[in-house]
């Protein structure tokens, strides 16, 4: 099923994000956790893609099993920044063979140390090249409430937004936000600009303190004083600081379905009990 089919149907999606192993010998425990995951029936799940395709077989083989053995409809990555043209169109192929009706397109992150630019620089390219190939594809792409971290002027990122929709793009993902406000901002700007298309809001629980960095580091993302405190007051117990996170991550979540955003895409870190906990706590919101 394609991704805006789901979103048409007018109710509340939870739908989870998993990533494969980056090592033949992780794959095995990793494949556990996300059929996991996949058994808590969310309305999609996505599967991340490494940079230059290091994990492109992984991701094919988790996406082909929690569809195949669970019917869960999935997003794989598609990643171009260190790609050529043939290996994108090969990878189109491969997704179209399993089965798969989504694709989510991305620049990918460059590694550390630089990268080198093959056919591609910028998702919009991606997007409008996999539209080409294939028209039936549902492309979904990504965004920024708190602006790109390599975009030096919030419109300028908007801008770029809305390349990747007149591109092909037909559904956005945010990048993780704590703060709900940013969101409701950021979709005003969106809109405003002209972007009409579903923008899923998504959602980090971070279960850790040493997340916390890490999140901000990645995406530069603002972090409200009220998570703060939870993680000063909870960080150094592990059991504490787990529940705080899901717990703030499903007021996040009850929040922005109050204020009618509906779809929520939930960045799970491979944690089939940290999904489970905020699928229990909308038991009755999102069903």
């Amino acid at each position: 099923m394609k991704i805006t089919e789901i979103l048409s149907q007018g109710k509340p999606t939870l739908s989870f994000e998993v990533f494969p192993p980056k090592k033949s010998s992780n794959y095995d425990s990793v494949a556990e956790a996300t059929e996991k995951i996949a058994a808590l029936h969310p309305a999609f799940m996505s599967v991340t893609y490494g940079a230059g395709g290091g994990t492109s077989e992984y991701t094919l083989n988790i996406a082909k099993n929690i569809h195949d053995k669970y019917g869960t409809t999935v997003l794989p990555h598609l990643t171009c920044i260190s790609s050529t043209r043939e290996h994108v169109h090969t990878m189109i192929g491969k997704y179209r063979e399993m089965g798969f009706d989504n694709i989510m397109a991305l620049r990918g992150d460059i590694p550390e140390g630089g990268s080198p630019v093959h056919d591609y620089q910028y998702a919009a390219e991606l997007i409008r090249e996999i539209r080409e190939a294939d028209p039936e594809i549902c492309i979904g792409g990504a965004c920024y409430p708190d602006g790109h971290v390599e975009c030096a002027h919030k419109d300028e990122d908007i801008l770029h937004v809305k390349e990747k929709v007149e591109a092909g793009c037909q559904f956005l993902t945010t990048q993780m936000f704590f703060d709900n406000s940013v969101y409701y901002n950021y979709l005003y700007r969106l809109r405003e600009r002209g972007v009409t298309v579903p923008v899923l809001a998504g959602i980090m629980p971070i279960t850790n303190p040493k997340q916390v960095s890490r999140s901000v580091a990645l995406s530069g993302t603002t972090v409200p004083n009220r998570f703060r405190a939870i993680v000063d007051r909870f960080g150094d117990d592990p059991a504490s600081m787990k529940q705080a996170g899901i717990i703030y991550a499903a007021e996040q979540i009850i929040d922005l379905i109050a204020n009618d955003c509906k779809y929520i895409h939930v960045y799970t870190m491979n944690k089939p009990d940290v999904a489970e906990g905020i699928l229990n706590a909308l038991s009755e919101i999102v069903r």
